[in-house]
């Protein structure tokens, strides 16, 4: 009987062994857990693993010091790991490397990095087992010997490489250098995180295993336009003019369920940290370029038609609107004149009341304040300072759609005057809107938006989630 069930309790191990999702975590030193208490347990996977729980099986390949490249000093290539890795049939793999590759021992070879990084890919790529492979941007840097792994080499010649073969080779890539861009303090060494900061790695990738997606979905075979296609920032950008105007639709990897996007109202890729976020997190990302017509019923007229095409091809009706700057302007306009198409609003430095452009630039009127005075047929400073079309003088129309409104201000901002920003908060919260304003203490005009996205994208994602 005793040896019975010794076969049975093996049977079954093997059973719940073999259902498991098996994660292969690939890397250098930070997914060693290097600084981290006991690897074993603090290491960003080991952490993986805890948040993810029996039905995963999460595999630590992390080897310190290694290379992407394969004439860096350490070749990831070169060692047991990887072959472990390979060998291991994985369902999903993380590939965590490019960090000691901007030691300046290894710059030499930089021409080289993104030819090896997607000859990896393709390593995994080639396995029976078929694996999601996920593409990790290398974290920050805090080093100040521009000797060792240097910051600067990783955002300006590492990051756009792995991003170009996230592109090529379409596999999913996520932004781990912003993610914790703004706490050194979870670095004692400058270079790897503590036990708090894998923490958070790991819940990143915790949220990227257990996305909700809808796999089926391409909205470049549904969008009834010709188009040419480009790269923004890995992700394929769909190119075409509307009614003579540019216009980009790009698309994730894999969309999320209910297709949700982010409308960029002006400004397109300037600071994009927060749309980065969402399309890893599988939201589309638009533009529509109506730039001199700040939000007149011409802009909102070609605007309706971009919606159109774009919810015909599939994509969630409601939207959320992102405006930077007079970008504000753009996308309340369109909001108060379409509550029931907004999920959400996140502005940057808002213009909210342009009324004050009468008095803001002194004898020249300036590009911005004359295209504006064209786009609403206005003729004098007394016209402009009679203006009623600014999102100030919308806010019922703005609260009717019952959407939540997120302003970041600069409390120092020099081109828009925060006053602005606290008078239409007192406005729309009078008139029982739902806002939040986030201050910036200490900062002007530029730049916009946080090197750490996560308080804007936290805002977004729950917005949408309660707009379902």
């Amino acid at each position: 009987m005793k040896y019975i069930l010794t076969l049975l309790s093996c049977f079954l191990l093997v059973i719940i062994t073999h259902a498991q999702t098996k994660i292969v975590c690939v890397g250098a030193s930070i997914t060693e857990g290097a600084l981290t208490t006991d690897p074993k347990k603090d290491s960003y996977p080991a952490q993986l693993g805890s948040l993810l729980g029996d039905k995963y099986q999460i595999i630590n390949c992390g080897v310190s010091s290694c290379t992407m490249l394969r004439k860096g000093d350490h070749p990831y290539r070169n060692t047991e790991a990887y072959q472990k890795a390979l060998n291991s049939s994985p369902d999903i793999v993380f590939i965590d490397l490019g960090g000691n590759d901007a030691k300046a021992v290894n710059r030499v070879h930089m021409s080289e990095f993104a030819k090896d990084c997607s000859d990896m890919v393709n390593a995994f790529r080639d396995l029976p087992s078929k694996p999601r492979i996920i593409l990790m941007l290398p974290f920050v840097s805090f080093e100040t010997d521009n000797n060792q792994i240097w910051d600067p080499v990783i955002v300006n010649d590492i990051i756009p490489a792995i991003q170009q073969v996230a592109y090529n080779e379409n596999v999913e890539v996520l932004d781990m250098h912003s993610l914790l861009i703004n706490r050194p303090d979870l670095f004692p060494d400058k270079i790897h995180p503590n036990d708090e900061g894998s923490g958070i790695i790991a819940k990143r990738l915790y949220d990227q295993v257990t996305l909700k997606t809808d796999k089926g979905f391409d909205i470049l075979s549904k969008l009834k336009t010709a188009y040419t296609i480009s790269n923004f920032k890995g992700y394929s950008c769909a190119d075409f003019k509307l009614r003579g105007r540019e216009c980009k639709v790009v698309k994730p990897k894999v969309a999320a369920k209910g297709k949700p996007w982010i409308w960029r109202t002006r400004f397109w890729a300037h600071e994009p940290q927060t749309d980065i976020a969402l399309l890893e997190r599988g939201y589309h990302l638009v533009y529509c370029d109506v730039a001199e017509l700040m939000g007149n019923a011409e802009a909102l007229s070609i605007w309706s038609d971009f919606h159109k095409l774009l919810t015909k091809a599939g994509l969630s009706k409601k939207s959320t609107m992102e405006g930077m700057s007079r970008g504000a302007m753009y996308s309340f306009c369109w909001a108060a004149a379409n509550p029931d198409k907004v999920s959400c609003i996140y502005v940057d430095n808002p213009l909210l009341d342009c009324r004050y452009l009468a008095d803001k630039e002194g004898e020249d009127l300036g590009e911005m304040t004359r295209n504006f005075m064209a786009a609403y047929g206005l003729k004098t400073r007394d016209d402009i300072r009679n203006f009623k079309g600014s999102p100030m003088d919308k806010i019922q129309e703005i609260v009717k759609g019952k959407y939540p409104i997120l302003i970041l201000c600069a409390d120092q901002d020099e081109a828009v005057s925060p006053t602005q920003t606290l008078e239409f908060e007192r406005k729309i919260k009078e008139a029982g809107g739902n806002i939040t304003v986030m201050m910036k203490h200490g900062f002007k005009h530029h730049p916009h938006s946080f090197p750490n996205p996560a308080p804007i994208v936290d805002f977004i994602l729950k917005a949408n989630c309660h707009s379902e």
